[in-house]
């Protein structure tokens, strides 16, 4: 009997200790809240371009026409940060109704590696507004030789146009078809409406070498007078801080 005592005793203790309930205890130094911020403000410097294939990544455009170029965009906030030289490559005299295509953009990658992809031409709105503006193109003069030689009835059409970015904030309208007017119209590209367009844009001409190098086009009539000798023209980019209709 003193043995089965002993044991219920002990039973009992070790259940009573099993089924104490858990204390919490508060922190004693209280509790204390701080904050965070983050102001941010627009950014004037320039723009770099980027892959017009993938604009998450850099890239070092090359010139056609100038070995040294190309030259930097335009500072910020509001800015075009680059633009496509077209090269339309070396051609024979002829007497029919011809059209030429502008050669692929070629372009320095990230790892130094050249690639070819669309001609394009980018903006970058860091105002931190997304009060959405304006790209417009002028071509300044008929294509013309060192001597005045006009290549007259000549023209050039932009196709496959297409809104590239990386960006979150609402894409802006690009045009797909833009044919230049010589003698210096303004002719709309793209363009942000209010609440649109924050971020680098890019509009592409193609969507790859494949289609870039069937984009941009150069008519000339078989009746106009071609000499043997270079001819050229330039074009202005205009963008402004007036939204897209």
């Amino acid at each position: 009997m003193k043995k089965f005592g002993s044991l219920f005793l002990a039973t009992a203790i070790l259940a009573g200790i099993t089924l104490a309930p858990a204390v919490s205890f508060a922190a004693d130094g209280g509790e204390y809240d701080t904050n965070g911020v983050i102001t941010f403000t627009p950014n004037n410097g320039t723009t770099d371009p980027v892959d017009p294939v993938d604009p998450t990544n850099p890239v070092k455009p090359v010139d056609p026409t100038d070995p040294s170029g190309p030259k930097p965009g335009t500072t910020g906030p509001l800015s075009i940060d680059y633009a496509s030289s077209l090269d339309f490559g070396s051609q024979k005299i002829t007497s029919k109704d011809e059209i030429y295509k502008a050669k692929a953009q070629k372009y320095l990658d990230k790892d130094n590696v050249e690639q070819t992809g669309p001609n394009f031409v980018q903006v970058t709105d860091n105002r931190g507004t997304e009060k959405g503006w304006t790209l417009q193109m002028k071509q300044n003069s008929q294509f013309t030789t060192a001597d005045a030689d006009e290549l007259t009835g000549a023209e050039i059409t932009f196709k496959n146009g297409n809104v590239v970015t990386a960006s979150d904030s609402e894409k802006p309208t690009g045009q797909a078809t833009i044919v230049a007017d010589p003698s210096g119209d303004l002719k709309n590209v793209m363009s942000a409406k209010d609440g649109q367009g924050a971020g680098t844009y890019l509009l592409d001409w193609g969507t790859d070498a494949a289609t870039a190098a069937e984009s941009i086009e150069l008519s000339v009539p078989g009746s106009t007078t071609k000499y043997a000798k270079k001819y050229s023209t330039t074009f202005t980019w205009v963008l402004s801080d007036t939204p897209g209709n």
